[in-house]
């Protein structure tokens, strides 16, 4: 078993999700897993400059946490990548994956894989601002620029600006014809590509997405690469990121939190958040939202969903909507168990 202190946080970290990773989110996921790196939604640098909101708030329980920025103006992403610094995130990170038509029309995102040069002066004029590091996500390929030969080309021009660690969805983006969530199954993916990519560049440090269903499935792949990024797996099933741990870390001091565990802990983040009043637009269902999948695949999993979504989106905010779910789950199992015991009982007599 690894040791924790041999391993980076990069080794198991939870995607960048438009929408889905927000700070609510983020809060949720770190109850279940100590040590891996959890990505901020994109957040582009024309927002962070001009936007009236806070764009780069986060909870301090979040660390280890990384900023995801969409640009491509050095000067932009520097001032940014400098503001992430001062609010004390411990990585910022620049989309070079993105395939939606907001990224493209943005010049950023994976549009910028036909342009390494870009992304380079991009890597030098934040890491000219910034000790914290800068790394690239991306993807093997666009378009028709999808041969080994031109992966390759980009990652050397970036890794020579001073990039050393690269996160790879190994699927090419299709930037003419597929819609982003086209994009995220329809290309085949290609995961000896970046294997390949591993073995010719042992000195960066390589780290690959996609596809990625299990803790087994990561530790395939960290055979192979030092890193494995999970998004809608963890979206869709948290509760995988509870051994993460001691599993893929080698932590074992860090006992597993038990589904109730985690709704206490945000039931009181949500009466935090309430108390607060820094937000006045804020509903227990902004933070119940990422929570639908925490009972996937147990007993009373269905009622927990359907409670939270029938009575978390009205007009009325229930402040005790966590609460409230885990009632009706708990007498939903409850009446499993006594129909168990009953029919074994009479199965005994």
């Amino acid at each position: 078993m690894n040791s924790t202190a041999a391993l980076s946080h990069h080794t198991i970290s939870v995607a960048p999700m438009l929408d889905w990773t927000d700070r609510h989110c983020r809060y949720f996921l770190r109850l279940l897993s100590k040590h891996s790196l959890l990505y901020t939604e994109m957040v582009t640098t024309g927002a962070i400059i001009y936007g009236k909101g806070d764009y780069l708030g986060f909870n301090e329980q979040e660390h280890p946490v990384a900023l995801q920025l969409g640009g491509s103006n050095p000067e932009h992403m520097a001032k940014c990548a400098a503001l992430a610094q001062e609010r004390g995130y411990d990585e910022v990170n620049i989309n070079v994956g993105c395939p939606s038509d907001r990224v493209k029309n943005g010049s950023f995102g994976a549009c910028l894989m036909a342009q390494p040069e870009v992304v380079a002066d991009n890597v030098k004029a934040m890491q000219a601002e910034v000790d914290i590091p800068v790394t690239v996500k991306c993807r093997i390929g666009i378009d028709d620029m999808d041969e080994y030969k031109d992966f390759a080309r980009f990652i050397d021009i970036v890794a020579t600006a001073g990039c050393d660690t690269f996160i790879v969805h190994a699927r090419k983006a299709w930037l003419q014809g597929l819609s982003p969530k086209e994009n995220r199954d329809i290309p085949p993916l290609n995961y000896p590509r970046v294997h390949m990519l591993k073995e010719s560049h042992p000195e960066l440090s390589i780290s690959i997405n996609g596809g990625i269903k299990s803790l087994a499935d990561a530790q395939e792949q960290l055979k192979y690469v030092d890193g494995v990024m999970i998004g809608r797996e963890v979206y869709a099933n948290p509760y995988i990121l509870s051994t993460v741990d001691a599993e893929i870390f080698g932590d074992n001091s860090v006992q597993p939190i038990s589904r109730r565990d985690v709704v206490l802990k945000m039931q009181q983040y949500i009466e935090k958040c309430i108390a607060r009043q820094d937000d006045p637009y804020f509903k227990p269902w902004h933070v119940a939202r990422h929570m639908l999948g925490l009972y996937q695949g147990q007993a009373g999993g269905r009622i927990w969903r359907r409670y939270l979504s029938q009575n978390g989106t009205g007009k009325s905010p229930d402040p005790h909507l966590l609460m409230n779910a885990l009632e009706a789950v708990e007498s939903a199992q409850q009446e499993i168990n006594d129909y168990n015991a009953q029919k074994a009982a009479n199965n005994i007599s």
